[in-house]
Protein backbone atom coordinates (compact mmCIF):
# COMPACT_ATOMS: atom_id res chain seq x y z
CA UNK A 1 0.00 0.00 0.00
CA UNK A 2 1.69 3.20 -1.11
CA UNK A 3 -1.39 5.41 -0.82
CA UNK A 4 -0.55 7.47 2.29
CA UNK A 5 -3.98 7.32 3.97
CA UNK A 6 -4.84 3.69 3.40
CA UNK A 7 -6.44 2.26 6.55
CA UNK A 8 -4.96 -1.21 7.12
CA UNK A 9 -7.66 -2.04 9.67
CA UNK A 10 -10.69 -0.29 8.13
CA UNK A 11 -13.72 -2.57 7.86
CA UNK A 12 -14.12 -1.74 4.16
CA UNK A 13 -10.39 -1.56 3.33
CA UNK A 14 -7.55 -3.45 5.03
CA UNK A 15 -9.81 -5.63 7.18
CA UNK A 16 -11.39 -7.05 4.01
CA UNK A 17 -7.96 -7.98 2.66
CA UNK A 18 -6.95 -9.61 5.92
CA UNK A 19 -10.22 -11.52 6.08
CA UNK A 20 -9.33 -12.93 2.65
CA UNK A 21 -6.03 -14.18 4.06
CA UNK A 22 -3.86 -11.44 2.62
CA UNK A 23 -1.10 -9.59 4.43
CA UNK A 24 -1.02 -5.80 4.27
CA UNK A 25 2.32 -4.00 3.94
CA UNK A 26 2.35 -0.20 4.18
CA UNK A 27 4.88 1.89 2.23
CA UNK A 28 3.28 5.37 1.99
CA UNK A 29 4.54 7.62 -0.79
CA UNK A 30 5.46 11.07 0.50
CA UNK A 31 7.97 12.10 -2.15
CA UNK A 32 9.60 11.14 -5.44
CA UNK A 33 10.26 7.44 -6.11
CA UNK A 34 12.25 5.64 -8.78
CA UNK A 35 11.16 2.41 -10.51
CA UNK A 36 14.05 0.65 -8.76
CA UNK A 37 12.67 1.72 -5.39
CA UNK A 38 9.20 0.57 -6.38
CA UNK A 39 10.58 -2.80 -7.50
CA UNK A 40 12.25 -3.25 -4.11
CA UNK A 41 8.99 -2.37 -2.35
CA UNK A 42 6.74 -4.65 -4.39
CA UNK A 43 8.85 -7.79 -4.02
CA UNK A 44 6.57 -10.81 -3.70
CA UNK A 45 3.31 -8.86 -3.43
CA UNK A 46 0.31 -10.18 -5.37
CA UNK A 47 -1.33 -6.76 -5.57
CA UNK A 48 -0.56 -3.10 -4.95
CA UNK A 49 -2.85 -0.23 -3.99
CA UNK A 50 -0.85 2.80 -5.00
CA UNK A 51 -0.35 6.52 -5.31
CA UNK A 52 1.62 7.93 -8.26
CA UNK A 53 4.49 5.44 -7.99
CA UNK A 54 6.24 4.62 -11.29
CA UNK A 55 5.63 1.07 -12.53
CA UNK A 56 7.62 0.10 -15.62
CA UNK A 57 8.87 -3.15 -17.16
CA UNK A 58 11.69 -3.37 -14.61
CA UNK A 59 9.18 -3.38 -11.76
CA UNK A 60 7.09 -6.13 -13.36
CA UNK A 61 10.18 -8.24 -14.01
CA UNK A 62 11.10 -7.96 -10.34
CA UNK A 63 7.58 -8.81 -9.14
CA UNK A 64 6.59 -12.17 -10.68
CA UNK A 65 3.63 -12.69 -8.33
CA UNK A 66 2.05 -9.31 -9.00
CA UNK A 67 -1.49 -9.61 -10.37
CA UNK A 68 -3.05 -6.17 -9.86
CA UNK A 69 -2.20 -2.49 -9.44
CA UNK A 70 -5.05 -0.34 -8.16
CA UNK A 71 -4.51 3.42 -8.50
CA UNK A 72 -6.27 5.48 -5.87
CA UNK A 73 -7.50 8.00 -8.44
CA UNK A 74 -8.08 8.06 -12.18
CA UNK A 75 -4.67 8.92 -13.64
CA UNK A 76 -2.44 6.02 -14.64
CA UNK A 77 0.30 7.86 -16.56
CA UNK A 78 2.87 6.67 -13.98
CA UNK A 79 2.19 3.07 -15.03
CA UNK A 80 3.46 1.49 -18.24
CA UNK A 81 0.13 -0.10 -19.13
CA UNK A 82 1.53 -2.05 -22.12
CA UNK A 83 4.24 -3.54 -19.92
CA UNK A 84 1.62 -4.37 -17.29
CA UNK A 85 -0.54 -6.14 -19.88
CA UNK A 86 2.42 -8.16 -21.13
CA UNK A 87 3.23 -9.13 -17.55
CA UNK A 88 -0.34 -10.24 -16.86
CA UNK A 89 -0.99 -7.43 -14.38
CA UNK A 90 -4.41 -5.77 -14.21
CA UNK A 91 -4.30 -1.97 -13.95
CA UNK A 92 -7.27 -0.51 -12.11
CA UNK A 93 -8.52 2.99 -11.33
CA UNK A 94 -11.42 4.51 -9.41
CA UNK A 95 -13.27 6.64 -12.00
CA UNK A 96 -15.99 8.94 -10.77
CA UNK A 97 -14.87 8.92 -7.15
CA UNK A 98 -13.13 12.29 -7.05
CA UNK A 99 -14.44 14.34 -9.98
CA UNK A 100 -16.49 16.75 -7.86
CA UNK A 101 -13.53 17.21 -5.51
CA UNK A 102 -11.23 18.15 -8.41
CA UNK A 103 -13.80 20.62 -9.74
CA UNK A 104 -14.12 22.22 -6.29
CA UNK A 105 -10.36 22.49 -5.96
CA UNK A 106 -10.06 24.02 -9.41
CA UNK A 107 -12.43 26.75 -8.35
CA UNK A 108 -10.56 27.24 -5.08
CA UNK A 109 -7.22 27.72 -6.86
CA UNK A 110 -8.74 29.88 -9.57
CA UNK A 111 -10.36 32.24 -7.08
CA UNK A 112 -7.31 32.26 -4.80
CA UNK A 113 -5.15 33.39 -7.72
CA UNK A 114 -7.61 35.99 -9.01
CA UNK A 115 -8.37 37.43 -5.58
CA UNK A 116 -4.65 37.10 -4.65
CA UNK A 117 -5.47 35.37 -1.38
CA UNK A 118 -1.98 33.91 -0.69
CA UNK A 119 -0.31 37.28 -1.33
CA UNK A 120 -2.77 39.07 0.93
CA UNK A 121 -2.36 36.43 3.62
CA UNK A 122 1.44 36.72 3.54
CA UNK A 123 1.27 40.53 3.63
CA UNK A 124 -0.94 40.58 6.72
CA UNK A 125 1.40 38.15 8.48
CA UNK A 126 4.22 40.62 7.74
CA UNK A 127 2.23 43.36 9.46
CA UNK A 128 1.09 45.05 6.25
CA UNK A 129 -2.42 46.21 5.33
CA UNK A 130 -2.48 46.43 1.51
CA UNK A 131 -6.13 46.87 0.55
CA UNK A 132 -5.50 48.59 -2.81
CA UNK A 133 -2.61 49.40 -5.12
CA UNK A 134 -0.30 46.64 -6.29
CA UNK A 135 -2.12 44.00 -4.25
CA UNK A 136 -5.61 44.66 -5.61
CA UNK A 137 -7.38 41.48 -6.70
CA UNK A 138 -9.03 40.77 -10.02
CA UNK A 139 -12.59 39.85 -10.98
CA UNK A 140 -13.93 36.51 -12.21
CA UNK A 141 -17.47 37.68 -12.94
CA UNK A 142 -17.81 38.52 -16.63
CA UNK A 143 -14.38 37.10 -17.53
CA UNK A 144 -13.64 34.71 -20.40
CA UNK A 145 -12.62 31.27 -19.13
CA UNK A 146 -11.06 28.67 -21.41
CA UNK A 147 -11.33 25.00 -20.49
CA UNK A 148 -8.81 22.69 -22.18
CA UNK A 149 -10.44 19.29 -21.94
CA UNK A 150 -14.16 18.84 -21.35
CA UNK A 151 -14.68 15.44 -19.83
CA UNK A 152 -16.48 14.82 -16.54
CA UNK A 153 -14.29 17.21 -14.53
CA UNK A 154 -14.32 19.94 -17.16
CA UNK A 155 -18.12 19.79 -17.25
CA UNK A 156 -18.35 20.05 -13.46
CA UNK A 157 -16.04 23.08 -13.52
CA UNK A 158 -18.26 24.67 -16.19
CA UNK A 159 -21.30 24.09 -13.99
CA UNK A 160 -19.58 25.83 -11.07
CA UNK A 161 -18.53 28.71 -13.30
CA UNK A 162 -22.08 29.28 -14.50
CA UNK A 163 -22.87 31.28 -11.39
CA UNK A 164 -20.13 33.78 -12.22
CA UNK A 165 -21.63 34.84 -15.55
CA UNK A 166 -18.44 34.02 -17.46
CA UNK A 167 -18.00 33.54 -21.18
CA UNK A 168 -16.90 29.94 -21.70
CA UNK A 169 -14.50 28.70 -24.38
CA UNK A 170 -13.91 24.97 -24.73
CA UNK A 171 -11.18 23.07 -26.53
CA UNK A 172 -11.80 19.33 -26.71
CA UNK A 173 -11.99 17.18 -29.88
CA UNK A 174 -14.96 15.31 -28.39
CA UNK A 175 -16.92 18.38 -27.30
CA UNK A 176 -20.43 18.25 -28.72
CA UNK A 177 -21.61 21.76 -27.82
CA UNK A 178 -24.16 23.17 -25.46
CA UNK A 179 -22.03 24.61 -22.64
CA UNK A 180 -19.76 27.11 -24.38
CA UNK A 181 -18.04 28.00 -27.63
CA UNK A 182 -15.95 25.26 -29.21
CA UNK A 183 -12.62 26.73 -30.36
CA UNK A 184 -9.16 25.58 -31.33
CA UNK A 185 -6.39 25.86 -28.77
CA UNK A 186 -4.69 29.00 -30.17
CA UNK A 187 -8.01 30.86 -30.19
CA UNK A 188 -8.73 29.81 -26.61
CA UNK A 189 -5.28 30.92 -25.43
CA UNK A 190 -5.54 34.28 -27.18
CA UNK A 191 -9.05 35.12 -25.93
CA UNK A 192 -9.23 33.73 -22.38
CA UNK A 193 -8.67 35.62 -19.14
CA UNK A 194 -8.35 32.28 -17.35
CA UNK A 195 -7.07 29.02 -18.89
CA UNK A 196 -7.83 25.85 -16.90
CA UNK A 197 -6.44 22.43 -17.90
CA UNK A 198 -8.60 19.30 -17.63
CA UNK A 199 -7.26 16.96 -20.31
CA UNK A 200 -5.60 13.59 -19.66
CA UNK A 201 -1.84 13.25 -20.00
CA UNK A 202 -1.19 11.43 -23.29
CA UNK A 203 1.60 11.93 -25.85
CA UNK A 204 -0.38 14.67 -27.62
CA UNK A 205 -0.87 16.67 -24.39
CA UNK A 206 2.66 16.31 -23.01
CA UNK A 207 3.91 19.91 -22.58
CA UNK A 208 0.79 21.11 -24.35
CA UNK A 209 1.45 24.51 -22.81
CA UNK A 210 4.97 25.62 -23.69
CA UNK A 211 6.71 28.86 -24.59
CA UNK A 212 4.82 29.18 -27.90
CA UNK A 213 1.43 28.72 -26.26
CA UNK A 214 2.25 31.01 -23.32
CA UNK A 215 3.22 33.71 -25.81
CA UNK A 216 -0.31 33.60 -27.23
CA UNK A 217 -1.88 34.29 -23.83
CA UNK A 218 -2.81 37.76 -22.61
CA UNK A 219 -0.54 39.49 -20.09
CA UNK A 220 -3.53 39.50 -17.73
CA UNK A 221 -4.24 35.77 -18.09
CA UNK A 222 -4.20 33.24 -15.24
CA UNK A 223 -3.24 29.59 -15.90
CA UNK A 224 -4.78 26.88 -13.69
CA UNK A 225 -3.56 23.26 -13.76
CA UNK A 226 -5.29 20.54 -11.75
CA UNK A 227 -4.74 17.91 -14.46
CA UNK A 228 -1.13 16.70 -14.81
CA UNK A 229 2.11 18.59 -14.32
CA UNK A 230 3.74 17.33 -17.49
CA UNK A 231 1.13 19.16 -19.57
CA UNK A 232 2.99 22.42 -18.83
CA UNK A 233 6.60 23.35 -19.59
CA UNK A 234 7.41 24.72 -16.15
CA UNK A 235 10.61 26.48 -17.20
CA UNK A 236 8.69 28.38 -19.88
CA UNK A 237 5.91 29.14 -17.39
CA UNK A 238 8.38 30.59 -14.89
CA UNK A 239 9.76 32.92 -17.56
CA UNK A 240 6.26 34.05 -18.58
CA UNK A 241 5.36 34.77 -14.95
CA UNK A 242 8.64 36.55 -14.27
CA UNK A 243 8.50 38.74 -17.36
CA UNK A 244 4.79 39.56 -17.22
CA UNK A 245 3.82 37.34 -20.12
CA UNK A 246 0.90 36.14 -17.99
CA UNK A 247 -0.49 37.48 -14.74
CA UNK A 248 -0.52 34.43 -12.43
CA UNK A 249 -0.71 30.65 -12.19
CA UNK A 250 -2.44 28.22 -9.85
CA UNK A 251 -0.90 24.75 -9.80
CA UNK A 252 -1.88 21.54 -8.04
CA UNK A 253 0.38 19.33 -10.17
CA UNK A 254 4.00 19.56 -11.28
CA UNK A 255 6.44 18.00 -13.72
CA UNK A 256 8.30 16.59 -10.73
CA UNK A 257 6.49 15.96 -7.47
CA UNK A 258 7.27 17.38 -5.02
CA UNK A 259 8.72 20.32 -7.03
CA UNK A 260 11.84 20.80 -4.92
CA UNK A 261 14.11 23.49 -6.37
CA UNK A 262 11.56 24.78 -8.87
CA UNK A 263 11.77 28.51 -9.52
CA UNK A 264 7.99 28.58 -9.44
CA UNK A 265 8.19 28.26 -5.67
CA UNK A 266 9.82 31.69 -5.52
CA UNK A 267 7.12 33.52 -7.46
CA UNK A 268 4.51 35.40 -5.40
CA UNK A 269 2.03 35.23 -8.27
CA UNK A 270 1.80 31.43 -8.15
CA UNK A 271 -0.71 29.59 -5.94
CA UNK A 272 0.49 26.08 -5.06
CA UNK A 273 -1.05 22.93 -3.59
CA UNK A 274 0.49 19.42 -3.28
CA UNK A 275 -1.52 17.39 -5.84
CA UNK A 276 -4.56 17.33 -3.58
CA UNK A 277 -7.16 18.32 -6.17
CA UNK A 278 -8.90 14.96 -6.01
CA UNK A 279 -8.52 14.48 -2.27
CA UNK A 280 -11.27 15.06 0.26
CA UNK A 281 -12.47 12.99 3.19
CA UNK A 282 -15.31 11.67 1.04
CA UNK A 283 -13.22 10.92 -2.05
CA UNK A 284 -10.44 9.18 -0.10
CA UNK A 285 -12.96 6.91 1.57
CA UNK A 286 -14.62 6.00 -1.72
CA UNK A 287 -11.37 5.60 -3.68
CA UNK A 288 -9.67 3.34 -1.12
CA UNK A 289 -12.79 1.22 -0.72
CA UNK A 290 -13.17 0.82 -4.46
CA UNK A 291 -9.46 0.05 -4.94
CA UNK A 292 -9.73 -2.65 -2.27
CA UNK A 293 -12.78 -4.21 -3.92
CA UNK A 294 -11.09 -4.12 -7.35
CA UNK A 295 -7.98 -5.89 -6.05
CA UNK A 296 -10.09 -8.60 -4.40
CA UNK A 297 -12.07 -9.07 -7.61
CA UNK A 298 -8.89 -9.64 -9.63
CA UNK A 299 -7.45 -12.07 -7.10
CA UNK A 300 -10.72 -13.97 -6.87
CA UNK A 301 -11.04 -14.14 -10.64
CA UNK A 302 -14.17 -12.00 -10.94
CA UNK A 303 -14.77 -8.90 -13.06
CA UNK A 304 -13.29 -5.79 -11.39
CA UNK A 305 -14.51 -2.22 -11.73
CA UNK A 306 -12.17 0.37 -13.23
CA UNK A 307 -10.12 -2.06 -15.35
CA UNK A 308 -7.83 -0.11 -17.70
CA UNK A 309 -6.19 -2.94 -19.65
CA UNK A 310 -6.56 -6.56 -20.74
CA UNK A 311 -3.74 -8.40 -18.97
CA UNK A 312 -2.30 -11.50 -20.59
CA UNK A 313 -1.74 -14.66 -18.61
CA UNK A 314 1.69 -15.31 -17.19
CA UNK A 315 3.08 -18.68 -16.24
CA UNK A 316 4.85 -17.39 -13.13
CA UNK A 317 1.75 -15.68 -11.65
CA UNK A 318 -0.73 -17.39 -9.30
CA UNK A 319 -3.85 -18.76 -10.94
CA UNK A 320 -7.06 -16.77 -10.55
CA UNK A 321 -8.14 -16.97 -6.93
CA UNK A 322 -4.97 -18.76 -5.82
CA UNK A 323 -3.56 -15.66 -4.14
CA UNK A 324 -6.45 -15.54 -1.66
CA UNK A 325 -6.61 -18.10 1.15
CA UNK A 326 -9.04 -18.37 4.04
CA UNK A 327 -8.39 -16.07 6.97
CA UNK A 328 -6.04 -17.63 9.49
CA UNK A 329 -4.30 -19.80 6.88
CA UNK A 330 -2.04 -17.23 5.33
CA UNK A 331 1.33 -18.59 4.35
Amino acid sequence: MTWPDYDPDGPSTGALLKAAGLGVRLAPKHGDRTPAQVAALVGDAVAAIVSTDPFDARVFAAAPRLRAIARVGVGFDSIDVDAASRAGVAVLTTPGANEATVADHTMALLLAALRRVPEQDAAIRRGEWNRVGAHTGWLLAGATVGLVGFGAIGRLVARRLSGFDVRLLIHDPAYDGGDGSAVDLPTLLRDADVVSLHAPLVPDTHRLIGAEQLALMRPGCVLVNTARGAMVDEAALEVALRDGGIRAAALDVFEREPPAGSLLLERPNVVLSPHVGGISTASVREMTERATQAVLAVLLGTEPDGLVNQPRGRADAPAAGAAVVPAGRQG
